[in-house]
């Protein structure tokens, strides 16, 4: 018996998009604790301490819940990328951090090996 459930997803559904729903919800997870974390340090909100803990706690419980049907490669390597993007937003709009060309023309690039990997896994 399982002490904490997994989250499980339908069998019926394609392995992409069940790949795709598990690496957007541990980036957005993790983006939101990262961002959490930053607002506990420059304001010491403790508000913002309890949201980092409890994203944390999600993340890993997803993480777990997402290896019954994808494998860790795929789903890490996504949730990285995902994350990295997210970041750079973060900085871009909501910090006021600039990023080149350079940089977008990479996450361009890290999508493209996404999708490949996403897309010619073996279901």
């Amino acid at each position: 018996m399982d002490v904490v459930p997994m989250l499980r997803l339908p069998a019926s559904w394609p392995f992409a998009v069940n790949a795709t729903i598990a690496m957007g919800t541990l980036a957005v997870l993790d983006l939101t604790g990262a961002y959490a974390a930053k607002e506990w340090m420059e304001h010491r909100a403790v508000g913002m301490l309890s949201l980092g803990i409890a994203c944390m706690v999600l993340l890993f419980w997803v993480y777990a819940s997402a290896l019954q049907f994808a494998d860790l490669a795929v789903v890490t390597f996504g949730w990285i990328v995902l994350l990295q993007i997210g970041v750079l937003l973060l900085d871009q709009f909501h910090y006021g951090v600039p990023h080149s060309s350079r940089a977008w023309f990479a996450v361009a690039v890290m999508i493209a090996a996404q999708g490949y990997l996403v897309l010619g896994a073996d279901s």
